[in-house]
């Protein structure tokens, strides 16, 4: 039962707001996959890694533009092993995968009206931006038989690097719409996501001295050194990641989404 008046409440709350402001909400899930550009991915921006899955509540102000509360969560990876640069392959050998957590307000503008009454139009391509942040936690293996281990806690680029498993997000984006019927709208997009980190891969800058550590119990640091350096090779220094200030991450999807619309509750 109180499950039941959540949904009614925030229903009639979207109801009413856009009969006041002569708006229209609109609500949506979206399914597709994940991908990012860092340290292990440096120059394929639609290269696929993970699925990726959201949801969102939305006001329409007008037949063009609206502006909704985004939810998406995602699963990104790479692995220098299976990397088509050499050099990776060969002297780095380091891998990660996470999970990506989002909450985001985005803009959007629609370029064509499929929305007003009078218009005929089924379909709009359309653009999208806005501001959000998200959690992540980069693990991988770690040595062999070992389970997989948290990153950020064995401090790979030094025993003062311990970043924060959150950011800031930049969504932009676009997309296409079809409208089915009223009320629902079919969508494809592709978004991609300027995040404020370089560590999304828990990659950034050069390999510490493997004397940094001082880790007890000793299995601690002998962890730390292996996953700061697979190879064992690399000298303090040395350059580990591509110095680029902020990694990106990227959804594609498609999706459905449904208006509430009624002579009582919606006139553009």
């Amino acid at each position: 039962m109180r499950y039941k008046k959540l949904v009614l409440s925030f229903l009639l709350f979207f109801c009413l707001f856009s009969t006041a402001f002569a708006q229209r909400a609109e609500i949506g899930i979206d399914l597709g996959g994940a991908g990012y550009m860092g340290d292990l991915n440096v120059n394929n921006p639609i290269k696929i890694s993970g699925i990726a899955a959201g949801a969102f509540a939305r006001i329409n102000f007008d037949p063009y533009w609206g502006l909704g509360l985004h939810f998406t969560h995602g699963q990104i990876k790479a692995n220098d092993l299976t990397s088509s640069n050499a050099e990776f392959r060969n002297n780095r050998q380091l891998n990660f995968y996470t999970s990506i957590n989002e909450i985001s307000f985005i803009g959007n503008f629609n370029f064509f009206d499929i929305y007003s009454p009078i218009s005929k139009r089924r379909f709009s391509p359309y653009i999208f931006a806005g501001i959000g942040g998200f959690l992540y936690e980069p693990k991988r293996k770690a040595t062999t038989g070992g389970g997989d281990v948290t990153l950020r806690l064995y401090r790979t680029e030094g025993p003062e690097n311990l970043y924060r498993n959150y950011a800031i997000t930049m969504p932009f984006g676009a997309g296409a719409k079809y409208k089915l019927t009223d009320n629902l709208t079919a969508f494809s997009q592709i978004g991609y996501r300027v995040a404020f980190t370089d560590y999304l891969d828990d990659v950034s800058g050069v390999y510490p001295s493997k004397n940094s550590w001082n880790g007890d119990p000793p299995n601690e640091r002998a962890q730390s050194m292996f996953l700061s350096d697979p190879t064992g090779l690399r000298n303090a220094g040395e350059q580990r990641g591509d110095f680029r200030k902020r990694d990106t991450y990227m959804f594609v999807s498609i999706g459905i989404s449904y208006t509430f619309v009624s002579q009582k509750c919606f006139t553009f």
